[in-house]
Formats: structure tokens, C-alpha cells, sequence
């Protein structure tokens, strides 16, 4: 084998391993964003819906908001709405996965997530219409 080979092979055993650990990093910080975040109500989309393949969306549901946590490659998109503006809250159901869509009170476009099960589509309605309803009592007594 003469030198010019050996190199050729070289640069592309070498370009070839940079293409590899590109990949390997990309895939890694995918999994990394793509992570639960903290908290005890909190819904996360499947990655096999549309929008949710390498970031799956989260909905975190408190007793005084709703929050859409939509990850990025950099960063992340927050969209939070307190209880006492939700206006309603449907769920389109699919074959296999439902989409919620919070509606408010205040004239903004509606929060829709893709991609959660049933079951937590259904638990975070109940959710929010629980949280609503101690919301409201809570201000009652205080009047």
C-alpha cells in the first residue's frame, strides 16, 4: 500500500469517526431535552406524534397553572395560563394517542398538545377542573 492510499484511508476513517460522534452527541442531547421535568403532575407526549419526535411536549398541571413545556435544540418554549383564566378543555381523540386543547378566557389562541394517551388526557382534565373548583371555593370563603 503506498503512501497516497494510506492517507486517503486515513481521512476517511477520521471524517467517518467526526460523522459518528456528531451523531452520537446530537442523539444524546435529544434524549437530554427530552427528559421529564420535575414535578408531580406533569404529562409527557409521546415521541411517536407528530411534533413530539425529538422533543416531546409536557404539560404541567399546579394548583395555580397550567404550563405547555415545548423543549428546543436551544432552550425551551413556556406557555403558562393561571386556573382562573382556562376557559375549557377538550380532547380530541385519535386511534392511539388524544389531543388536549385549553382554551382561555382571555381572547389568546388556545394551548394544544399532541401526542398524550387517553388516560392523562382525561387525568389532566380532572386535573384542572379540580384544581378550579378548590380555586373558586377557596375564593368564596374569603369574601
Amino acid at each position: 500500500m503506498n503512501t497516497a492510499d494510506a492517507s486517503a484511508t486515513n481521512i476517511v476513517v477520521i471524517v467517518l469517526g467526526v460523522v459518528i460522534a456528531v451523531i452520537v452527541i446530537a442523539a444524546l442531547w435529544a434524549w437530554l431535552k427530552g427528559r421529564r421535568v420535575p414535578g408531580d403532575n406533569v404529562f409527557l407526549a409521546s415521541r411517536l406524534t407528530r411534533g413530539n419526535r425529538l422533543f416531546p411536549s409536557q404539560v404541567v398541571i399546579t394548583p395555580s397553572a397550567v404550563t405547555l413545556v415545548q423543549p428546543r435544540w436551544i432552550g425551551k418554549q413556556e406557555e403558562s395560563i393561571h386556573l382562573a383564566h382556562v376557559a375549557s378543555i377538550k380532547i380530541n381523540t385519535h386511534a392511539l394517542f388524544s389531543d388536549v386543547v385549553i382554551e382561555t378566557s382571555g381572547g389568546q389562541d388556545p394551548v394544544v398538545c399532541h401526542g398524550h394517551t387517553k388516560g392523562d388526557a382525561v387525568k389532566m382534565k380532572q386535573l384542572i377542573e379540580t384544581y378550579q373548583t378548590d380555586y373558586y371555593k377557596a375564593g368564596q370563603k374569603t369574601v
